[in-house]
């Protein structure tokens, strides 16, 4: 593999009983774990969502509720996979912009505080985008010329994933014998203070709203002149993740 590790690399795959971060809950989660001696480990859970899977998202992934009746729910698998993910870095398949904003949303309601910055992330699809424009499977077959078995098993999409990421390494010259923090910067969409990009960094490093009537205008500023802003949007339908970015830019501007 033409990258050089000084942590581990887990790549992250999710099923889930729909695609909002802060109202839908996890019920399948693979790790394809990368050592820094390029040794492999797979761990698969099966998680009770505490809420019903929907129709619609069984016809993807297959999971019906019969299926994970019986397992365990996420807060009481919390500190294991926190502890499998301690010291590693973050890939994924879209995971910048979906699976590791569900998963820190089931952390923070497990209360374990999954700290994701000092953490680099690699998105493998925005890699694919940048360079291809397709979607996993065609990635698969593009990239390792193969087709995907059992597409939306979040182990086998896990797996997928960690091929296509090699062969992206492989293939182009500008990616290779590249580090972590590289690949976190060229997969990146954008330079957001949250994870689902509600709130952005301008050209100063100043974070500004990215949504709404305020879009585009300095936070801090914003809740000055509209405190009850920052009220309406703690009680509104916003992941726990934004919320907690939103409470700490209030914060820092209060104790200055």
């Amino acid at each position: 593999m033409h990258l050089k590790l000084s942590k581990p690399l887990a790549f992250i795959d999710i099923e889930t009983t729909g695609i909002n971060v802060t109202t839908d809950r996890i019920i399948e989660l693979s790790i394809f774990k990368v050592n820094i001696d390029y040794s492999t480990e797979t761990i698969t859970y099966r998680i009770n969502p505490g809420i019903p899977i929907p129709p619609e998202s069984t016809k993807i992934h297959g999971i019906k509720d019969d299926d994970v009746k019986d397992c365990p729910v996420f807060s009481a698998l919390a500190v294991k996979i926190n502890n499998v993910l301690s010291n590693c870095d973050i890939a994924g398949y879209n995971s910048n912009r979906f699976d590791i904003p569900i998963l820190v949303e089931e952390f923070y309601r497990a209360e374990i505080d999954f700290d994701i910055s000092k953490r680099k992330l690699v998105d493998v699809q925005n890699i694919f985008h940048k360079m291809e424009q397709r979607n996993l499977i065609a990635a698969y077959k593009f990239y390792c010329n193969k087709e995907l078995k059992n597409a939306h098993s979040a182990e086998a999409d896990a797996k997928a994933t960690y091929e296509v990421f090699v062969s992206q390494l492989e293939k182009y010259n500008e990616l290779k014998d590249k580090d972590i923090n590289f690949l976190h910067d060229f997969s990146c969409a954008g330079n957001f203070a949250d994870l689902i990009g509600r709130i952005a960094y301008n050209e100063k490093g100043i974070e500004i709203f990215n949504f709404g009537k305020h879009k585009g205008k300095i936070v801090s500023e914003v809740l000055k002149k509209e405190p009850s802003y920052y009220n309406w949007m703690m009680d509104s339908d916003f992941p726990l993740s934004t919320k907690r970015v939103l409470t700490a830019i209030k914060l820092r501007d209060f104790n200055k």
